[in-house]
């Protein structure tokens, strides 16, 4: 025997079932209607906390390499999204704030994508192209990788004397984790190597060959010539001359620093060579060289690397989404990093579950006011 409990369960079935039908609307329209909890893209925080910080210390740059999953070639909005991206996040480098160097997927580049690059303020491309954009510099891939299994020093040390050797990283494809090789990291280590970047690599040669010199008395004035608002960055001369030298000085008479022997990144400074000096200096500086005497004979030419280092080296992060996982395996390294930083996509959030939950809150209740509202009536 049916009881009334039964018969009034079933009547709000039945009402339940005529609410279904705004909440199918619901389900379809609401999705449209709703303010979106994230935006289409998001933002790595590990640039502006911590990581970014420490990386600029160490001497790494940050470049572009556009956002994630988008072709450069096919929407060029995203070379100035991502320049603006970060810069809103981090300096580009110790040696300035605006982002130079660009990463593109490929061995060529259309006129259109170049000329974007170049409004945008990129200078260096890279790393596989075959040829640069007219007006641009090609940094390339000549060292293979930096993953396990992959990474060859044989291939290392076949690059020529006074050239920057370049090295492919990726820490993530899609959910795989790639492991460096350590051994390559610790032979990287103990050569003769300056560590050093894509840009900072390219404007310490511009520096190196716009510094000239002028002869007064015993004193040599190396005076740099300033940069064009880039960046900052020192430029190193080898100088030589026929006596000896007293010492090396700023213009306001302040003893300028000796860099060690030792030291595989970039700074400003001078060390003792054969026959002269290796003098490290910034852009619109004037450095006063003293001698004991007047020398006979001085002669200058751009150095290639810093403080004498037979071959520069740079690791290049490719498609970094996130610093942290990118850089994670290279905390307690001296190696510097060319970052080539890819604004990260937003996951996609699946809108049917929460939206059917509203939904059933919606029905239940129109559903309930429907039986209690009949049974009024019939009373």
């Amino acid at each position: 025997m049916t009881s009334i409990l039964d018969i009034y369960l079933l009547r709000i079935s039945v009402q339940l079932r005529k609410a279904a039908g705004c909440s199918l609307v619901l389900l379809i329209v609401l999705p449209f209607l709703a303010s979106p909890v994230v935006g289409e893209w998001s933002e790595d925080t590990w640039l502006t906390n911590i990581i970014g910080p420490e990386r600029l210390e160490n001497g790494d740059e940050f470049g572009c390499h556009g956002y994630e999953g988008i072709s450069i070639s096919e929407n060029n909005w995203v070379i100035e999204g991502c320049k603006e991206y970060l810069i809103d996040s981090t300096n580009a480098s110790r040696w300035g704030k605006i982002p130079i160097s660009f990463g593109i997927p490929g061995p060529t580049v259309d006129p259109l994508t170049a000329s974007q690059l170049i409004s945008s303020g990129f200078r260096i491309v890279g790393d596989m192209l075959d040829e640069p954009p007219e007006g641009m510099i090609s940094a390339h891939r000549n060292g293979g990788s930096l993953e396990k299994g992959v990474a060859d020093t044989a291939l290392f040390e076949s690059i020529d004397e006074d050239s920057l050797l370049s090295i492919y990283w990726r820490a993530r494809i899609d959910d795989l984790r790639v492991r460096e090789d350590k051994d390559a990291i610790s032979w990287l280590e103990r050569q003769d190597l300056w560590y050093t970047t894509w840009g900072e690599w390219n404007l310490h040669k511009s520096s190196s060959e716009n510094t000239s010199l002028s002869v007064i008395g015993s004193e040599i004035h190396s005076f740099s010539e300033s940069s064009d608002g880039a960046w900052s960055v020192p430029g190193t001369s080898l100088i030589q001359f026929d006596t000896d030298i007293s010492g090396v000085f700023y213009a306001n008479g302040d003893q300028y620093p000796v860099i060690p022997t030792e030291s595989k990144k970039l700074q400003i400074g001078w060390r003792n060579v054969a026959g002269g000096i290796l003098l490290t200096q910034s852009p619109g500086t004037n450095i006063i060289v003293q001698l004991s005497e007047t020398p006979e004979s001085v002669s200058i030419e751009p150095a290639i690397t810093f403080n004498g280092h037979r071959n520069a080296v740079t690791i290049v992060g490719h498609h970094t989404t996130n610093l942290f996982h990118w850089s994670s395996d290279f905390q307690e390294s001296p190696l510097t990093f060319t970052w080539l930083i890819e604004r990260p996509s937003e996951e996609e959030i699946d809108w049917t579950l929460p939206v059917f939950a509203v939904a059933t809150l919606i029905a239940v209740p129109i559903a309930v006011r429907r039986v209690v509202k009949s049974d009024r009536i019939d009373n």
